[in-house]
């Protein structure tokens, strides 16, 4: 009899417990489909911006091979041969159509920014690979919720919206009129405090103290003031820099029709020629710089950079706007991974602590937070 009893109420507690358990199985498998996703992403990236960094190559020698040797033919299309310069009109002809293919090359591949799309690729390659470490720490280190499944969902659509694999329509803007950081993170929720709990090693406050309060307030401000503002002005340069060259190249190329389709005109004399031979050069010297040099892919770096250190203020931001220190980060926690990411030793926080005041003027602020970029 009491063998039965042991037996029913074994079965009444499976019964029980079975909701909970088939509930956290499906919040596992939510987790691992969404990692498989992630992972398939990344691969797509990657693959995606090699294709694209070949394409800068390939389009940039082939529009100089193209424009250089537009110009080689409408120099000899122009040399006088007598009778026999009738004979020469072939390589004139061939010299308009070469001039006007790498202007209408030029103007296509100056709007998609090969190089700059070939970065945004490598940027998400990184970013869609961490969300997946993330994914799984969060499956193995402990018991995943329903929150974590939002928060990872959140992540995907943020990354898919700031690097978008499509060229047309979606591409981002590679000539804005207002440069602004990268953003690849969604607004960040409240922290759930159970996850968080148990984890002080004896220290007070989840870790947090007035001084750690203090160098999170300095950091901040450095960040603001130094970091974010340095790459967004230096993106602002090689966005002008990147504007003149993508203009100045089919400008010269089109010149250089011009004067190709012009050269035999006596009134006009050897200023066609010139103009050929010198708008053609010019051209593929524009083109040179712009996209051997790649100017468009070190905007993008400058932009990331800058988000990347808008992101880390808004970290602090969040934790410190949280009044219950039992709901942030772990103090200890949180200062050792803004030191890693910074490339600074925990020590080297207390660099930041004179400038969380507010008699501290912002000219007075000569170190930036930054090592890494």
């Amino acid at each position: 009899m009491a063998t039965e009893d042991l037996k029913l109420k074994q079965e009444n507690a499976a019964t029980e417990e079975a909701p909970g358990n088939e509930d956290q199985e499906l919040v596992v498998a939510k987790l691992v489909a969404i990692a498989e996703a992630v992972a398939d992403r990344a691969n797509m990236h990657a693959i995606i911006g090699a294709q694209r960094n070949n394409w800068n190559h390939l389009l940039t020698n082939s529009i100089n091979s193209i424009t250089l040797v537009g110009a080689l033919m409408a120099g000899v299309s122009s040399i006088p041969a007598g009778g026999a310069t009738p004979q020469l009109l072939p390589l004139k002809i061939a010299s308009v159509l070469l001039f006007g293919t790498a202007t209408g090359m030029m103007l296509i591949v100056n709007k998609i920014q090969p190089s700059q799309l070939a970065e945004e690729q490598r940027k998400a390659t990184w970013m869609w690979k961490q969300l997946e470490r993330s994914i799984h720490d969060a499956l193995s280190l402990r018991a995943p919720t329903e929150s974590d499944v939002d928060d990872a969902m959140d992540k995907v659509l943020a990354l898919e919206k700031a690097y978008p694999l499509p060229l047309l329509p979606g591409m981002l803007d590679k000539f804005p009129d207002k440069v602004e950081p990268t953003r690849w993170w969604p607004k960040l929720r409240q922290r759930q405090t159970e996850a968080h709990r148990g984890r002080t090693n004896g220290a007070e406050r989840n870790g947090w103290s007035k001084e750690l309060e203090e160098e999170m307030a300095g950091l901040l401000k450095v960040l603001k003031l130094k970091d974010e503002k340095q790459y967004v002005t230096v993106g602002k340069a090689a966005l002008n820099i990147n504007r003149a060259l993508a203009t100045a190249g089919p400008i010269f190329a089109g010149l250089a029709t011009i004067g190709s389709g012009s050269i035999g005109a006596s009134a006009l004399g050897p200023l066609p020629a010139l103009l050929a031979v010198a708008g053609g050069s010019l051209a593929a010297v524009a083109n040179t710089l712009e996209h051997a040099g790649q100017v468009g892919m070190v905007f993008e770096l400058f932009r990331n950079n800058a988000g990347f250190y808008r992101w880390l203020q808004e970290e602090i931001e969040f934790n410190l706007a949280e009044e219950d220190v039992e709901k942030r980060e772990n103090g200890e926690l949180f200062k050792l991974k803004l030191a890693l990411q910074l490339g600074r030793s925990l020590a080297e926080f207390r660099d930041f602590v004179p400038y969380a005041t507010a008699s501290c003027k912002d000219d007075d602020i000569k170190v930036c937070a930054g090592k890494l970029f």
